[in-house]
């Protein structure tokens, strides 16, 4: 975020104006939210699943499938442009509230599960010249992180202005690390180490589960596609959320796929998959030496800052904005004169450090929190895509603009299906997990119905209710008795 000014009105209730966003802002957001820990971590993660040729067929499926839910996010701007928050709001105007709260919820949670990721990533990476960070999980890698979170909470505390500013920049720096490793390794590109990669590995299986096993960590690095629809309320204009939506994906798109795609050309897939976090930097360094690998781990925390600073504010944003819709506890919907919601700020720096404490009990903290960090996403994007069809289905409903067309539904149900194939990829370790945080969450449900003096739950809402807290019940279970492990 950049190019912030204030209005001049004044809100309800004495409230600041919200702050105003260019064309171009809103791309930086979506291009800032995206390029973080999960670029410098593809190569390693392709790797160890497939060869070339399945990850040529998973960044098709991956980039088709994405780019349906930019045009999602993009129609829905249009279409309901009275729906602020993007996911949330439009889950809840489709599916109601307390699937809306979910959405909120679990969107949210992603965001704070993924901030996570950075951290351990960045540790991991100062790891390989101070041995006593190991991997990011080590007892002084989590203190260290956790000075970095409340820092960084203390930061945006002062204002969105100030952080908008810094997140523009650094969403230009980090870009150049990132365009030099892909120029670099075609230079150093070799043709008959990337043909005996075509195929894949002994290990790798089938080519279909090749192609399933890399499919967390493409949504992982999508994540934020969504981003100027989470601030749309900030757009000076509505039709520009749309358009940084789509601007926004394509550009990373091209950045990811080919970063993945030319590792194959350096060193033997058997070699990337054993290669340290973040493995972008053993590529490099696997072709011009040391500097490198310096040059990348340097790149990488620029980018991973940035990106951290962009999730926060968006996590914050969906609390704040349920809050003031009355889906969640009106303590959420307070905010500063400087427009920052500040309890919102909070809890998700709360819930950021107690998911990097779990890591240290991780087998392998990086995968886990980004795994996590995906399959807690699926949902939401689930409920916005199913709101799209619903829209295309009836093109009357009320707070609708403008006329559904064939290419609006088609798009939709794409994105609807690609979606629902992403649970099936996550698989039940990560659903279940899910569960786990989805459950108890439902007592911020249950505080706001109370705060508005209104029944609890419908009988629908009470059979959701109900569901969730089997899942989290069997959740805990299979994790008591080891029948799935972090």
């Amino acid at each position: 975020m950049a190019d912030v000014d204030r209005g001049v009105e004044v809100g309800a209730g004495g409230a600041p104006p919200a702050a105003k966003l260019t064309l171009l802002t809103l791309t930086a957001m979506v291009v800032g939210s995206m390029v973080g820990a999960g670029v410098f971590s593809l190569p390693r993660r392709f790797a160890q699943e497939t060869g070339v040729a399945g990850a040529l067929i998973a960044w098709a499926v991956a980039g088709v499938g994405m780019l349906m839910l930019a045009f999602v996010f993009q129609t829905l701007a249009v279409r309901r442009p009275d729906l602020d928050a993007g996911v949330y709001a439009y889950a809840k105007a489709g599916f109601g509230e307390y699937l809306g709260f979910f959405s909120a919820f679990g969107y949210w949670a992603s965001a704070c599960v993924g901030n996570v990721t950075y951290w351990v990533l960045i540790m991991s990476t100062v790891g390989a010249i101070a041995p006593a960070l190991g991997d990011g999980d080590t007892a002084l890698a989590i203190v260290l992180s956790s000075v970095g979170l409340w820092g960084f909470f203390l930061l945006i505390r002062r204002g969105v202005k100030e952080a908008a500013a810094i997140n523009r920049i650094v969403t230009v720096a980090k870009l150049v690390p990132i365009l030099v490793f892909i120029v670099l390794t075609l230079f150093y590109f070799d043709a008959s180490v990337f043909a005996d990669n075509f195929g894949g590995a002994d290990y790798a299986g089938s080519l279909f589960n090749q192609v399933r096993g890399t499919m967390l960590a493409t949504v992982f690095v999508f994540l934020g596609v969504e981003g100027a629809s989470v601030y749309s309320r900030h757009a000076k204009r509505r039709e520009d959320v749309g358009r940084a939506t789509v601007l926004g994906f394509l550009s990373v798109f091209a950045i990811f796929a080919s970063v993945t795609i030319v590792s194959y050309g350096i060193l033997p897939m058997s070699e990337i998959a054993e290669l340290r976090q973040p493995s972008m930097a053993g590529v490099l360094e696997a072709a011009v030496g040391t500097w490198g690998k310096v040059f990348v781990s340097v790149g990488l925390i620029i980018s991973v800052l940035g990106a951290y600073l962009a999730w926060t504010l968006m996590a914050a944003e969906v609390l704040f904005v349920a809050a003031k819709d009355k889906d969640m506890p009106r303590f959420l919907g307070r905010s500063s004169g400087d427009d920052v919601p500040a309890p919102a700020l909070l809890l998700t720096t709360s819930l950021s450090q107690v998911v990097l404490v779990v890591t240290a009990f991780s087998d392998d903290a990086f995968n886990f929190a980004l795994d996590l960090t995906s399959a807690l996403s699926l949902i939401p994007f689930l409920l916005a895509a199913g709101f799209a069809v619903k829209i295309a289905l009836r093109p009357r409903a009320e707070g609708t603009v403008g006329v559904s067309t064939r290419r609006e539904l088609v798009v939709a149900a794409v994105a609807t299906l690609y979606t629902a194939f992403l649970l099936f990829a996550a698989g039940l370790k990560f659903v279940l997990v899910s569960f786990i945080l989805y459950a108890p969450a439902t007592f911020l449900f249950v505080k706001a119905r109370r705060e508005q003096n209104r029944r609890l739950f419908s009988p629908g809402e009470a059979v959701l209710c109900a569901v969730s807290v089997a899942g989290a019940a069997v959740g805990v279970t299979a994790l008591a008795l080891g029948w799935i492990e972090l």
